[in-house]
Formats: structure tokens, C-alpha cells, sequence
């Protein structure tokens, strides 16, 4: 795995247990470097994501929430609305291109989520990059 996409895993790791009521991003990202032995590199563009994320969180669920018509954001799985946070703050406030973004947070989806997410991420993230 690339440092890029290492990075946007811890990123979408640390959305995801801030969403569930953790607190310190920077402690969150520390613990991962050291368990993981991650370059610098890879943590501080890892720590920009979440950040970033996190900072433009209500931008986020309201665009989410717009695309995923029937499902409220509580009921969509806590990894996957960590992968869309990220993915869709890459896209809208980074100016990642749409088809880099939407890969990314298509792998993090099966590899970290359920069998339908893939699918569910790929048709959210597909809005944003019609706009494009």
C-alpha cells in the first residue's frame, strides 16, 4: 500500500473513532505511527485528512446526507461515513480528482466494511463527480 492511500486508511480510521466519541486526533495519530512504525510523511498528510475532515464536518454530512436518499446519516455504518467524510472532503475542499478519490474510498470500503458498502460508497462519491 502506497504512502498515500496508508495515510488516507489512518485518516478514515481516526474519523471513524472520533465519531465514535473519541477526543484527541493528535493522540489518535501518534498511536497509530509508533503501532504501525508510518513515516512522517504519510502521518501528516494522514493528520491534514482528518483534520480537514473533521473541520468541515457539517459540509460533509449535508452533502452525504442530499445523496443518500432513504438512509439518514445515523443509519449508515460509522466506516462507512468515515470513508465518505474523507473521500468527499478530498474531492470538494483538497480538489483531489473525483476518480482518485472515489478508488480510494472504494478499497477502504471492502476491505474495511461490509460486502454491499463498495457499491453504496461508489453511488454516493458518483454524484460528486457528475458535478465535477
Amino acid at each position: 500500500m502506497g504512502k498515500r492511500s496508508t495515510a488516507r486508511r489512518l485518516a478514515m480510521q481516526v474519523l471513524f473513532q472520533l465519531d465514535a466519541g473519541q477526543n484527541d486526533l493528535d493522540f489518535l495519530l501518534e498511536q497509530s505511527a509508533r503501532r504501525e512504525r508510518l513515516i512522517a510523511d504519510t502521518v501528516r498528510f494522514a493528520g491534514e485528512l482528518a483534520n480537514g475532515a473533521r473541520g468541515h464536518l457539517a459540509e460533509l454530512d449535508k452533502y452525504i446526507a442530499e445523496k443518500s436518499i432513504g438512509w439518514s446519516l445515523t443509519r449508515i455504518t460509522g466506516v462507512d461515513r468515515a470513508i465518505l467524510r474523507l473521500a468527499v472532503y478530498e474531492i470538494r475542499f483538497l480538489r483531489t480528482p473525483p476518480s482518485v478519490a472515489i478508488n480510494e474510498a472504494v478499497e477502504l470500503a471492502k476491505k474495511f466494511s461490509t460486502a454491499e458498502s463498495a457499491k453504496f460508497v461508489n453511488g454516493i462519491l458518483g454524484g460528486l463527480a457528475e458535478k465535477k
